[in-house]
């Protein structure tokens, strides 16, 4: 099923014994184009720390409850890795955070998520014995969805289209299939599905993305409704009026 990470956002994370706070932000890494994290920002039984938790130990979240399960138990997530807020998320970071969980590395394999194509089949395991030797400082692959979802977003003329609003994301792969375009300040104001395919380079200091959809395409576009399920058919029709081949669904 696909998802919108914003609509999450607020939801009620529990524990295997009980609730633990909410979700406030989602980190996604911008090579795979993949939710790696889950931010909880949790209650008074841990002073409203943030905590990581990974798409491995989440379960399909329920729109009725507006919850979101979780596979571990409270002093695990006490017990984890303490999270810097003040600093990017490392990559020795995340060695030590699936170290503890005894979970694969999700970068070291072929597939989405190590060699496999969804988390919940990176099952705990020992690491290789044989690791490249880590370097002092390691650049991050990570970026926060709140942080995303209000860059400006280019044509391939490189005008000015509008903004991200939200992503959508499958909630079996966690991979992000679309962003959510707002171009409601320009004349054909309207929300847009954009394939995270058709996204040909992203500035991350200056806050933008550059499509490879011109800005006569994206006018006549379908609009997206929020409100509307987004099924295969309606996939079908969007692929088609961008004369795109149909992406298949990454999960190996």
């Amino acid at each position: 099923m696909l998802r919108s990470l914003t609509a999450l956002k607020g939801y009620r994370l529990v524990a295997t014994d009980g609730d633990i706070g909410h979700c406030s932000d989602f980190l996604f890494d911008d090579e795979g184009w993949a939710v790696r994290y889950m931010v909880a920002k949790t209650g008074p039984w841990l002073f409203g720390r943030e905590v990581l938790v990974s798409p491995t130990h989440i379960e399909r979240a329920s729109w009725e409850t507006q919850s979101i399960p979780v596979k571990l138990t409270s002093k695990q997530l006490e017990e984890s890795p303490p999270l810097d807020t003040d600093a990017p998320v490392s990559r020795r970071y995340e060695r030590a955070y699936h170290d503890f969980f005894a979970t694969p590395y999700y970068w070291m394999g072929a597939g989405l998520w190590g060699n496999y194509g969804y988390p919940e089949l990176l099952i705990p395991r020992e690491q290789p014995e044989e690791l490249a030797e880590e370097p002092a400082e390691e650049e991050t692959h990570l970026r926060s969805v709140d942080e995303v979802a209000g860059y400006s977003i280019r044509t391939l003329e490189d005008r000015n289209a509008g903004h991200a609003v939200d992503f959508i994301v499958d909630d079996e792969s966690w991979a992000i299939r679309y962003l959510v375009l707002d171009t409601s300040y320009l004349p054909f104001s309207k929300k847009l599905l954009i394939a995270s395919d058709w996204i040909s380079d992203v500035d991350w200091i200056d806050g933008e993305l550059k499509l490879d959809v011109g800005a006569d395409q994206l006018e006549h576009a379908p609009p997206y409704d929020p409100e509307t399920l987004i099924n295969e058919e309606a996939e079908t029709v969007l692929y088609d009026y961008y004369g795109r081949p149909q992406a298949r669904r990454r999960s190996s």
